[in-house]
């Protein structure tokens, strides 16, 4: 008996850990299947504030139960009486023990009576109903996912058997069942992935590139159309990677990559992100803008004005454009033709298009001029596949100006359009002729100057090449062979530009040195930043600034104009901005006032300016150092980030770095860098809140408060918002003409980017959707340093003593900025 005992308990203890369900062998609520390597779970589970249960598959390896496939997601149970088997013909059933004959979910494959089939769940993630013998899948979960796609997922069609694999979001985080989006492909046209809000088009993507193959640093996809199958799937190159694209209940779809180090889940991409990428922003005939703050986004194809002057004045573009001369007979064999527009996402081609393979453009244009329905054409690479004619022959829909999608589009003009638009080129060619002329009789003289600026130059390299030899090779040499490309200014010229640096140019300093207001002999302001020769730590973040702003370009950047060494002195040399920083509007005694209008701009510029560089820009930056003295404003106070010092550098994956040497700004730092050192992208986010309740308020974060226990703005307002009263920290200058629904909105939006869990903030991509109102808005969690008491949460965390304490946290600890 003992022996027999100790049999069966090895066997319970194997069978615990099972990864596969055989023939009338039964799962039960609170059991589970674990893949073979550990990754995945497949059990019972209740989602959120919801008391129902359903059947899916999490990972294991990942806290917080992320589920990525569910069985009965409209069909859950109320209690703890589910069970799933495997029938005698090889079907998984989900049924309530208490009532075996209520089948709530099945397999539902066809089959005879067998006990050849075993289903297991394995490590992709993937739950398959497989023979033994053959190991042939019979069903598998891949074929049926609910919001989420896994690597090795397909979404397409299966042209033969007519299965279609897509995905459908969830109802809410506590109601997994079916939502309302479907993220799926439309093989009508040019294959295209669609959002679908019900039946009505929500979001689209660009045309496929219908290459077999196209990898990136993480991903290799796969794209798949012949007479069988028309499918995009994607695998990743590194399997430690835990990756996923979810379809959130507000129709976004986002690819997710798992920060281990972070311990939280960073968003790689998403869309719909922009107001401009929803489904026909801008109406038939209308192209979108995106990223355009100042003006109305929407505007009319060549050849089109809008079908309703006052609608659009409202900025109400839903009516679309029509042609400017209604005559339908004038685009008809009289004398039309075509208008280029580049570069766009093309428009919607399933619906009234006809397309072609391997066909020149020239063939392609003259096809659309032959039929007077054809509105306009695009000529597509498809790689492998040819060349590609589109042409359509009814609206054109959700054309939206996209340089990393970019593809051409000849639309349809009447006579008079194309001569217009022919003359306007003509004036360009006769500049360009002028120009030519102008230079023929200047090259002569080019040549001859050229020659002497040869000879003189060659003269002074050979005088101070052992001095130049000298200089890069000591420690200070500090604008590398490779920023040669940066404009190097000499140091007459900026001490002529500032008048010698007069205090009367100055326009502030800080912990690397002095900014000064200077003019070039050609009339244009400069603003320069001269590196303190006592700054220890200024030459780092000199190299640093010059390295990273030299290659990165936006509207809510700073521009970098050159830099100057020479000697011991280090200087970088900005475009000027009239209106200063916005600390001063915000701050200032003597400050004008800024309206709520333009504060609402300037957060949404600066939120902008972030995208860029956490997402947008060649190269992933963590700018570290945000705060409102590094926000500058030009004339129409549009915001520019500057002061990229403290800047780093994220590659490929990698989503945290830490650091022994903390350095920043008392009031702007997270809490995880102020402790332990470490920063993301989610410290800026950080930053960011903060500046987002300061521009609203009009006071520091770290000013004095009237709450007992708060010492920080974040304190003060968190306090307000909790009793209902978050208006009150509204600035009294502001008071009169803000409107109440966009703080409080932004208010929240600054809470949450706050919050003391790095994982609880949004990322950039996501305050955006919240400030165009995209999106709803989660409720904030309480923040970081909100009262003295609350700092005992990081104490001891490194077995330090008072590592939180608010008395350590002062600029003699840390390196202000």
């Amino acid at each position: 008996m003992f022996l027999k005992s100790c049999i069966l308990m090895l066997l319970f203890t194997f069978c615990s850990s099972r990864d596969t369900i055989s023939i009338n062998q039964m799962l039960k609520d609170g059991e589970v299947l674990i893949s073979n390597e550990g990754k995945f779970v497949l059990g019972f589970f209740t989602p959120g504030n919801s008391n129902r249960r359903y059947l899916g598959i999490w990972y294991q390896k990942v806290p917080g139960q992320i589920v990525v496939w569910i069985a009965n997601r409209d069909s859950p149970f109320n209690d703890s009486s589910a069970v799933l088997s495997l029938n005698k013909y090889g079907n998984l059933v989900l049924y309530d023990s208490t009532k075996p004959e209520a089948t709530l979910w099945s397999t539902n494959v066809t089959a005879e009576a067998s006990d050849s089939r075993v289903a297991q769940l394995l490590d992709t993630g993937n739950l398959a109903v497989v023979h033994n013998a053959s190991k042939e899948i019979v069903w598998q979960s891949f074929d049926h996912p609910t919001d989420t796609l896994l690597p090795g997922m397909k979404v397409g069609m299966n042209r033969k058997t007519g299965m279609q694999w897509f995905i459908i979001s969830r109802k809410s985080a506590d109601d997994p069942g079916t939502g309302e989006f479907i993220y799926k492909l439309n093989p009508n046209g040019v294959p295209q992935f669609f959002v679908y809000q019900g039946s009505k088009p929500y979001w689209r993507s660009a045309p496929r590139p219908w290459k077999n193959h196209l990898s990136s640093s993480e991903h290799n996809y796969t794209y798949v159309i012949n007479q069988d199958e028309i499918y995009d799937s994607y695998a990743l190159l590194d399997p430690s990677i835990i990756n996923r694209v979810v379809l959130d209940p507000s129709g976004t779809v986002k690819r997710l990559i798992w920060a281990s180090r972070e311990n939280s889940w960073q968003e790689y991409w998403s869309a719909p992100m922009y107001r401009c990428e929803r489904y026909g922003e801008c109406g038939a005939y209308g192209k979108c803008i995106p990223n355009n703050i100042d003006m109305f986004e929407c505007t009319c194809l060549p050849g089109y004005e809008p079908r309703y002057p006052s609608e659009w004045s409202k900025r109400d573009a839903s009516g679309g454009c029509v042609r400017k001369r209604l005559n339908t007979s004038s685009v008809c064999r009289n004398g039309e033709g075509f208008v280029k527009v580049t570069p766009l996402k093309i428009p919607d081609s399933s619906v009234g298009s006809w397309v072609s393979m391997s066909m020149s453009r020239i063939d392609c244009e003259n096809v659309c001029l032959a039929n007077c329905s054809c509105t306009a054409y695009s000529s597509v690479d498809f790689g492998s596949k040819g060349t590609a004619c589109l042409a359509w022959y009814g609206d054109l829909m959700d054309t939206m100006e996209n340089e990393d999608e970019s593809y051409d589009l000849y639309v349809r003009v009447d006579a008079i359009e194309l001569a217009e638009y022919s003359r306007s080129k003509s004036i360009l060619h006769k500049k360009g002729m002028m120009a030519i002329l102008v230079s023929s009789i200047a090259v002569p003289i080019a040549v001859i100057i050229a020659a002497y600026c040869m000879w003189l130059q060659k003269k002074r390299k050979k005088e101070g090449a052992l001095l130049y030899l000298k200089h890069i090779t000591t420690p200070n040499a500090l604008v590398e062979r490779s920023h040669s490309d940066l404009p190097l200014f000499k140091i007459n010229s900026i001490f002529a530009a500032t008048d010698r640096f007069a205090p009367a140019n100055k326009l502030g300093e800080g912990g690397f040195g002095s900014v000064y207001r200077g003019q070039l002999p050609n009339g244009q302001e400069i603003a320069v930043k001269r590196l303190a020769k006592s700054s220890g730590q200024g030459i780092e973040e000199f190299k640093n600034e010059v390295t990273l702003i030299a290659k990165l370009q936006h509207r809510n950047l700073v521009k970098l104009l050159g830099c100057c060494v020479e000697g011991e002195e280090q200087m970088l040399i900005y475009e000027y901005l009239r209106n200063r920083s916005l600390d001063f509007f915000l701050f200032d005694q003597t400050r004008p006032v800024l309206e709520w209008k333009k504060r609402l701009g300037i957060i949404v510029g600066i939120a902008r300016g972030i995208l860029y560089l956490h997402r947008d820009s060649r190269l992933r930056i963590i700018h570290r150092d945000l705060k409102t003295s590094n926000i500058l404003l030009d004339e129409e106070m549009n915001p520019k980030i500057s002061d990229f010092g403290m800047a780093r550098i994220f590659q490929g994956n990698q989503v945290q770095d830490r650091t022994t040497r903390v350095v920043g700004t008392y009031g702007y730092m997270s809490p995880e860098y102020v402790v332990f050192g470490k920063y993301s992208i989610k410290s800026d986010i950080y930053s960011f809140g903060v500046i987002v309740l300061e521009v609203i308020s009009g006071m520091r974060n770290n000013g004095s408060y009237q709450d007992a226990l708060a010492f920080t703005l974040m304190g003060h307002v968190w306090e307000l918002w909790r009793e209902g009263r978050a208006l009150e920290v509204v600035d009294a200058s502001i008071r009169d003409s803000y409107i109440p629904e966009e703080v409080l909105r932004c208010i929240q939006i600054g809470l949450l980017c706050v919050q003391v869990d790095v994982e609880d903030r949004p990322t950039i991509s996501e305050v955006l959707r919240m400030l165009n109102r995209e999106t709803a808005l989660p409720c904030p969690k309480e923040p970081a340093f909100v009262s003295r008491e609350s700092c005992s949460i990081y104490s001891n965390s490194q077995g330090a003593e008072g590592v939180c304490s608010v008395n350590e946290i002062t600029h003699s600890v840390v390196e202000a900025r």
